[in-house]
């Protein structure tokens, strides 16, 4: 028996009282995920990014591992639920347009003490100001670095396009007009290399294309590095108090955190183990977060449907935005139907054996959009299900 057969064995054992779709996290997997990334991260602080997992319940697990500390949050309101749920440090990672939410941080003394928010652009400090209702509490602020990599003199761009915050100058300018405007307290530095940390280094079938990619990578982390440390220096002679400077994720780990200039790094993602994050030379991690689908029609030879599973990820579209059916080994969408809303038709000669009533497991594209899908995450411990924890849906919370 394969070692993907075992755990399908474990997963349907564990499940066997449940009807799918059920969404599940294999512990062991996790815990040992989590440990590889703290691993990867040399000795520096991991923080937690939190819409690769949606789970109060799993946030706090990971947390309370040694090597990791903090949370990157997505959105204003997630941050204050979090931070009034008890998490003490949450760095928003993006800037947000949430009126209503700064007048909560503003005005509550423990929440602009546990929130540190995204700037980029002085027109965000003005939006804030405009939306204190008469709240006085100072705002702490991260300043993003755009990580892009420039060639041929910027006509050749790499990256997200993201903070237009690139040289060191424009970074310490925006340091100095927050320093100047009262009710704001630079605190950090973040800088995503989503290029890098975010992108597979090899393609399967495509040796030309991964190389491209693995040289690409290597020139945009000398480039980061060297800029990066520079950002910092500008920033620090502006705020010499600066608390911590971010980087990095699940794909870039040991590389952002071998850098002297970053203090922590991000990841979140690492945990699950998507099927995007198949594709590294750097690291290799455990699938621990899967759904099922069930078996609802046998219409012919080498042919099931299962219920739903269309559940596609964010980014541009393609096939590799579709989970992937993992379990059992060998089972292929119909191209002419793909991931279906309603039904699935899924074809291989696994299908034979496989029983009206039987589970699919499938891997989603990305790790924490699955949980938008679910309300409930059972926790696998061997082949037992040893607890059912909410997800952020679960809870009722939909932030984006």
């Amino acid at each position: 028996m394969t070692a993907r057969a075992a755990d399908r064995a474990r997963y349907d054992r564990a499940t066997a009282r449940l009807d799918a779709p059920v969404a599940i996290v294999d512990l062991d997997a996790f815990d040992a995920n989590a440990d590889d990334l703290v691993r990867r991260a040399g000795g520096k602080p991991v923080r937690l990014a939190s819409k690769s997992v949606r789970c109060r319940a799993l946030l706090e697990r990971a947390l309370a591992r040694d090597g990791f500390a903090g949370i990157m949050s997505f959105t204003l309101a997630e941050s204050l639920w979090l931070a009034r749920s008890g998490f003490e440090d949450v760095l928003l990672a993006y800037p947000s347009s949430d009126r209503t939410g700064y007048a909560e941080l503003t005005s509550d003394p423990k929440l602009a003490a546990a929130v540190t928010v995204m700037v980029d652009d002085p027109a965000q400090l003005a939006l804030i100001d405009e939306a204190r209702d008469g709240g006085g509490e100072v705002v702490r602020v991260c300043l993003e670095l755009d990580t892009t990599l420039r060639l041929l003199g910027g006509r050749v761009r790499v990256g997200a396009r993201r903070s237009p915050l690139h040289s060191p100058a424009a970074v310490a300018d925006l340091a100095r007009a927050v320093v100047r405007r009262p009710g704001f307290e630079v605190v950090g530095i973040m800088a995503y290399e989503g290029h890098v940390a975010g992108v597979g280094d090899t393609v399967a079938g495509r040796p030309v294309r991964s190389r491209a990619v693995r040289l690409m990578q290597a020139a945009a982390r000398r480039e980061l590095a060297e800029r990066r440390a520079a950002v910092v220096r500008a920033v620090r002679a502006v705020v010499p108090g600066l608390e911590f400077v971010n980087g990095g994720g699940t794909g870039s780990v040991q590389h952002t955190a071998a850098e002297d200039a970053v203090t922590e790094v991000a990841a979140g993602s690492g945990l699950y183990v998507p099927r995007l994050f198949d594709n590294y030379t750097s690291f290799t991690g455990r699938p621990a977060a899967l759904f099922a689908q069930p078996v609802v029609r046998r219409p012919g030879v080498g042919v099931v449907t299962v219920l739903g599973g269309g559940y596609p990820a964010s980014g541009a579209a393609g096939v590799d935005r579709l989970p992937v059916p993992y379990l059992p080994e060998g089972l292929r969408y119909d191209p002419q139907e793909g991931a279906g809303e309603v039904q699935t038709p899924l074809l291989g000669s696994p299908a034979d054996d496989l029983l009206i009533g039987d589970k699919v497991w499938f891997r989603h594209a990305k790790a924490g959009e699955m949980c938008e899908r679910f309300d409930t995450l059972h926790l696998v411990e061997g082949d037992r299900v040893t607890a059912a924890v909410p997800t952020y849906r679960g809870e009722g919370r939909t932030f984006l």
